[in-house]
């Protein structure tokens, strides 16, 4: 025996390396960046949101460098309002650990976030993340995301005492997700999605066709993409990741901007 339980252990090390080697890197990721950010203005009025300074870089360039130290190797940005703008920033971005290409979406004016991932769907060819354009998510929220878990669909979650109408709360089962929406009671919210998404296996191609269908009904323009994931729920294969006590900020309200400053400054000081 201690040489047989010694192997045992050795092999047990071994499948969970080799699960660690094989779904931690997801190297593709798609940013949601066509929006105009109207709840902020009049600093949205002539500029994006992702575009907002935080700490001497864009929001988009924040994202952009938290993934890249994540290990993504492929951006895909969905662009919108004032796109000339957003694309004469991603020209300037000289990092030879990413690949950038930009979508536009003509529909950003009259459609909702699901009409970017429909606008993006050809680009949802194996493992990819979805981060929205308006989150900030520090390089350790990317790197836990990226360590994987065994559902086809992972949704980012964080915890906290209580959650108010505007938060995109969930309802969850240990971490299988039940229930994802805004409109969800107090009672029925244990957790608020960040806007952060993982696909890999047959869950790129689930979503790809759910929001395929979801775009050929007349309501569709008007849905958020996390519609079609609480919809998604009732098949079993979407899970979630929590990341509570990590750094990370929503960029919704000119409220918001003091507390995403403060948290760019610390990464801005940190190098």
């Amino acid at each position: 025996m201690p040489m047989q339980g010694s192997e045992t252990g050795d092999r047990g090390s071994a499948r969970a390396l080799f699960r660690f080697a094989e779904t931690k890197m997801i190297e593709h990721a798609i940013l949601l960046s066509a929006g105009q950010g109207s709840r902020m203005l009049p600093l949205t009025a002539e500029q994006p949101k992702c575009l907002i300074d935080f700490s001497g870089r864009t929001l988009i360039e924040w994202q952009i460098e938290m993934l890249a130290r994540g290990g993504v190797k492929r951006i895909d940005v969905v662009t919108g309002f004032k796109e000339h703008m957003v694309e004469a920033v991603l020209a300037r971005i000289d990092d030879p650990r990413v690949t950038i290409t930009t979508h536009f979406n003509p529909f950003f004016k009259i459609a909702d976030n699901l009409g970017s991932c429909w606008i993006a769907r050809e680009a949802m060819a194996g493992d990819f993340l979805i981060l929205n354009g308006d989150t900030l998510v520090s390089e350790a929220i990317v790197k836990r995301v990226l360590a994987g878990t065994d559902w086809p669909i992972a949704v980012t979650i964080d915890v906290k005492p209580e959650y108010d109408s505007d938060d995109m709360k969930v309802a969850r089962q240990d971490d299988r997700l039940v229930r994802i929406g805004k409109t969800l009671t107090a009672e029925q919210a244990n957790a608020e999605s960040i806007g952060f998404l993982a696909f890999r296996g047959e869950g790129s191609a689930m979503f790809r066709e759910a929001v395929r269908a979801a775009m050929r009904t007349p309501e569709g323009v008007q849905h958020w993409y996390l519609k079609v994931i609480d919809q998604l729920a009732t098949t079993g294969k979407v899970g979630t990741v929590e990341i509570a006590g990590l750094e990370w900020a929503e960029v919704d309200f000119l409220t918001d901007i003091e507390v995403a400053r403060a948290l760019t400054d610390s990464w801005a000081a940190a190098g």
